[in-house]
């Protein structure tokens, strides 16, 4: 049986960020599409996560990635439009229950995108 992993979301002026909380994951396959984000993957004890999430606006999927720890996967997404917040992750005006705001790394924007520039060229060094 599948399960949904536990979900961390937060945003940013040009991408958005999701966490999917799985310890020691393998297996993991992640397809980004436009609106649409499926996520996949085994724990150690074997037991399957799954994720589905039809997206709040467009995402250039070409320039989003991808990055796994021992404690989770992380993606971040580009956003089709720059700048425009998102009030949620989902399509849906509904917030499933594996699905919560990350408020450690929620912030107001004002001059954020030095620090979202950092973050992202980060990522794409590992």
């Amino acid at each position: 049986p599948r399960q949904p992993a536990k979900t961390l979301w937060y945003d940013r002026p040009r991408y958005v960020y999701l966490e999917f909380c799985v310890e020691d994951s393998t297996d993991v396959k992640v397809v980004i599409e436009d609106q649409r984000l499926v996520f996949s993957c085994k724990n150690a004890d074997g037991v399957e996560f799954y994720n589905e999430i039809n997206l709040y606006a467009r995402v250039n999927s070409k320039d989003s990635q991808e990055k796994r720890s021992d404690r989770s996967i992380t993606c971040f997404m580009r956003k089709w439009k720059e700048k425009v917040a998102w009030p949620r992750i989902t399509k849906e005006n509904v917030k499933p229950a594996w699905l919560s705001v990350d408020f450690d790394n929620w912030r107001d924007w004002e001059g954020d995108e030095e620090v979202e520039r950092a973050m992202v060229e980060q990522y794409a060094e590992v």
